[in-house]
């Protein structure tokens, strides 16, 4: 009987070391020859303002400080070129709080939270082969975001899409944490190609 479970934890420590889970950012897929990467700004096809600045310069910091490898602007440094597109940014109430009148009586609701979602097409290209390392239509970075009361504006307690937006817009920490979020999936993605 001894012998047959240590027979068991001997199968079940080979399956779960073998079950192909790693961390995020610790698996290069990417070949040996690339050292440097340039990360030229991204095009911004959305009517949000300099979105593709905060979303190229998040990016930069986050190869920067989660890989091994040099990032430089000019397409012609580097050993790959990643460009990108930011094709969409969509902004969604998600939770609402209701608000209560001088009467005592409820009126409308407040946006609380949200839900920001962002669409790109990325490509990562070996320069000296113009090799395709990595290459997606559909890069999609959906997260939950809270609001600040302070984003909503006036005496309107609706929440309306132009609300929502204006926080975003506005807010340099709402859009700090959004870009920090995109490129974490972002590098991940594309050093780990998946």
């Amino acid at each position: 009987m001894k012998r047959l479970g240590q027979g068991v934890l001997l199968f079940a420590l080979g399956a779960v070391s073998g079950c192909g889970y790693h961390l995020a950012g610790h698996s290069d897929a990417l070949p040996k020859t690339i050292h440097v990467i340039a990360v030229p700004t991204l095009e911004n096809k959305t009517s949000n303002f300099k979105i593709e600045q905060r979303l190229t310069a998040a990016t930069i910091h986050e190869f920067l400080t989660k890989t091994p490898y040099k990032i430089v602007s000019d397409p012609n440094a580097g050993d790959a070129v990643l460009t990108g597109k930011v094709l969409s940014l969509q902004v969604v109430p998600l939770l609402f709080q209701s608000q209560s009148t001088s009467s005592g009586s409820t009126s409308a609701a407040q946006a609380t939270a949200m839900i920001v979602t962002v669409k790109c097409e990325v490509t990562l290209t070996e320069r000296e082969t113009d090799k395709v390392l990595y290459h997606t239509d559909n890069f999609i970075f959906r997260n939950e975001y809270e609001l600040a009361t302070s984003a909503l504006t006036g005496n309107n307690t609706q929440p309306n899409r132009g609300d929502v937006e204006s926080f975003f817009q506005e807010s340099d920490p709402a859009l700090d944490r959004l870009a920090r979020d995109f490129a974490t999936r972002l590098v991940a993605a594309v050093t780990e190609n998946y």
